[in-house]
C-alpha cells in the first residue's frame, strides 16, 4: 500500500494511483459474475470468476481436521466474496498491481485438542509469476511439517481475520462503522487504539501489551506498553520518540517484540479518500463498498468501466476519406470498409504494398490492428489480469476472424502470453529459469495467442522484417 504524506503533491499522486486501480484492477464483469455465482452458493465458481485458485479439498480438510473445523471453513467459503477480497488486497506503485509474494490471513480456526489454529490464507504470486494477477487460497497449519520447502508464513501486517468486512459478504456493512471516526484525510490514528485492542484480544495478549504501528520503512509507533519502570503511559513509543510520534531510523527492541497492527487498520481506506476528494462516485465503487459508504447510490458499479469497453470499439466507425465520411465496420468477422467495393480495396492494398499511399479507410483499419486509440487502457487491463475482457473488446473492434498485424497491440498480447507462462510454471510448483544476474525468467518462449479467436498469430507476409522494440 502506498505510504501517506501530508503534501498536496503526494495527495494528488495518491488519488491518481487509486483512481487508476479502481478503474482497471477489478473489472465490472468480474464482480457481476462472481456475485451471481456466490448468490447460487457456488463458492468455487465465484473464485474462478475472480481469479482465485483454491489450493485445498474440503473432504481432505474434514479427514485431517475434523467435521467441526471443516464446517466453519465451508461456511466462510460460502460467504467469501473473492472479488471484494481482490478489491481490498494491498497494491504497489506504479501500476497498482497486487503486492507480490504476500500471504494474508483471512480467518483462524481453533483445532480439536489445542495447538496453533489453522488459518485460511490468501497468497499472491511472486513478482516473476504475477501475470494474470491470480490469488491462491490455502490452509496454513503451523504444526504441520510437509515435505519440501515450507510454505510462506502469514505476514502479521497483512491479516484480515480482524477485518472480515474486506472479504466476507456477511460483514461488508461493517466498513461504515470501522471508518466512521476516520476524519483525518491521511492517517487513521483515531482508530489505532481500538484496532490495537482487537489485536490483543485475538492473540490473547494483556491489555497493556505493546502493539507496533508501521508508518513507513523504518518508521514505527508503539501503542501501549511501558516506556520505563513504573510508567503509566497508555501510549508508548518506539525507540526514544515521544509518545504518539514515530521513531527514526528503526524500531526499538520493544517494538521488535510487539504485536503488529494490521496494515488495513493503519490508513484511511482509499475509497473513502477518493469519495471525499470527488475523484470517484458510488458507481465507481464495488457494490458492497458502495452500499456501506454511500447508502442508496445513484447508479450501478457495472457502469464503472463502460467507457473503457465502448472506447475500445463497437459498431460502425466513421473515417474522412477523399473528402467524404466513410464507414468501417465488422462484416463476417472482419473489420472492412463499407464504402469501397472489394475490387477497389484489393487494388489499393496492392498499391500500398508497393509503397503507394493507402486509402484513409485502410489506414484506419491498419491503425486499429496495430495501435488502437485505447492501447494504454488495453495494456493496463492486461497488467491487472483482464485478458478475457481485452480479447472480447478486440473481437468487437476487429472481428472474431481478424488476424492481428505486427505492432504494439500484438506485442502487448504476446508479452502477456509469455508472462502468463511464467505464472503457470510457478503454479505447477516448478522453479523458474534464471538469467546470469540471478533474476527469474520465463523458461521457454510461449506461442502468442494473438488472434481474438485464440488461434496462433501468423504474419501476413513471409518476408523477414527488421526487429522492432516497443516499450510499455
Amino acid at each position: 500500500m502506498l505510504m501517506h504524506d501530508t503534501s498536496l503533491q503526494d495527495e494528488d499522486t495518491r488519488h491518481d494511483f487509486w483512481s487508476q486501480v479502481r478503474r482497471f484492477a477489478v473489472p465490472p464483469a468480474m464482480i457481476e459474475t462472481a456475485t451471481a455465482r456466490r448468490a447460487l452458493g457456488d463458492w468455487g465458481g465465484a473464485c474462478a470468476a475472480a481469479g482465485c485458485d483454491p489450493g485445498f479439498d474440503l473432504r481432505t480438510v474434514t479427514r485431517t481436521y475434523g467435521s467441526e473445523l471443516a464446517g466453519r471453513l465451508r461456511a466462510d467459503l460460502r460467504h467469501l466474496a473473492p472479488d471484494l477480497l481482490r478489491w481490498h488486497l494491498p497494491r504497489i506503485a506504479p501500476d497498482g498491481l497486487l503486492r507480490p509474494g504476500v500471504t494474508l490471513t483471512l480467518a483462524r480456526y481453533p483445532r480439536d485438542g489445542g495447538g496453533a489454529p489453522v488459518r485460511l490464507v490468501a497468497r499472491t504470486a511472486p513478482a516473476y509469476a504475477a501475470a494474470g494477477q491470480r490469488v491462491t487460497l490455502a490452509l496454513w497449519d503451523a504444526d504441520a511439517h510437509p515435505p519440501g520447502p515450507p510454505p510462506p508464513h502469514p505476514d502479521p501486517r497483512f491479516r484480515l481475520d480482524l477485518h472480515r468486512h474486506l472479504w466476507d459478504a456477511r460483514r461488508s456493512g461493517d466498513l461504515a462503522d470501522r471508518t466512521a471516526q476516520l476524519t483525518d484525510s491521511h492517517i487513521a490514528e483515531a482508530a489505532w487504539e481500538f484496532e490495537a485492542a482487537l489485536v490483543r484480544t485475538a492473540d490473547g495478549l494483556p491489555d497493556d501489551a505493546p502493539v507496533t504501528v508501521r508508518l513507513a520503512r523504518r518508521r514505527h509507533v508503539l501503542l501501549g506498553g511501558r516506556t520505563g519502570p513504573g510508567s503509566g503511559n497508555r501510549t508508548g513509543s518506539a525507540g526514544s520518540a515521544e509518545p504518539g510520534r514515530s521513531a527514526e531510523p528503526g524500531r526499538s527492541a520493544g517494538a521488535a517484540r510487539s504485536a503488529v497492527l494490521p496494515d488495513a487498520a493503519t490508513w484511511t481506506p482509499p475509497d473513502l479518500l477518493l469519495l471525499r476528494a470527488g475523484r470517484i462516485g458510488p458507481d465507481g465503487l464495488h457494490p458492497l463498498v458502495a452500499a456501506a459508504l454511500v447508502p442508496d447510490p445513484p447508479g450501478s458499479a457495472a457502469s464503472r468501466a463502460a467507457g473503457v469497453e465502448q472506447s475500445v470499439g463497437e459498431g460502425t466507425l466513421t473515417v474522412r476519406c477523399r473528402g467524404d465520411l466513410h464507414r468501417i465496420a465488422v462484416v463476417d468477422g472482419v473489420l472492412v470498409p463499407l464504402d469501397h467495393d472489394p475490387e477497389q480495396v484489393r487494388r489499393e492494398e496492392l498499391l500500398a504494398a508497393f509503397g503507394g499511399p493507402p486509402l484513409p479507410c485502410l489506414r484506419a483499419i491498419d491503425r486499429a490492428h496495430r495501435q488502437p486509440e485505447d492501447l494504454e487502457d488495453i495494456r493496463q487491463r492486461l497488467l491487472h489480469g483482464d485478458r478475457t475482457g481485452v480479447l472480447a473488446a478486440v473481437r468487437r473492434l476487429l472481428g472474431a476472424e481478424a488476424v492481428l498485424r505486427d505492432g504494439p497491440l500484438a506485442a502487448a498480447l504476446e508479452a502477456d502470453a509469455r508472462h502468463r507462462l511464467a505464472h503457470s510454471v510457478h503454479a505447477a510448483g516448478l522453479s523458474p529459469a534464471r538469467n546470469r544476474s540471478g533474476n527469474a525468467t520465463s523458461p521457454v518462449q510461449a506461442p502468442a495467442d494473438l488472434r481474438p479467436d485464440g488461434h496462433p498469430y501468423r504474419p501476413r507476409s513471409r518476408r523477414p522484417r527488421p526487429a522492432k522494440h516497443h516499450s510499455f
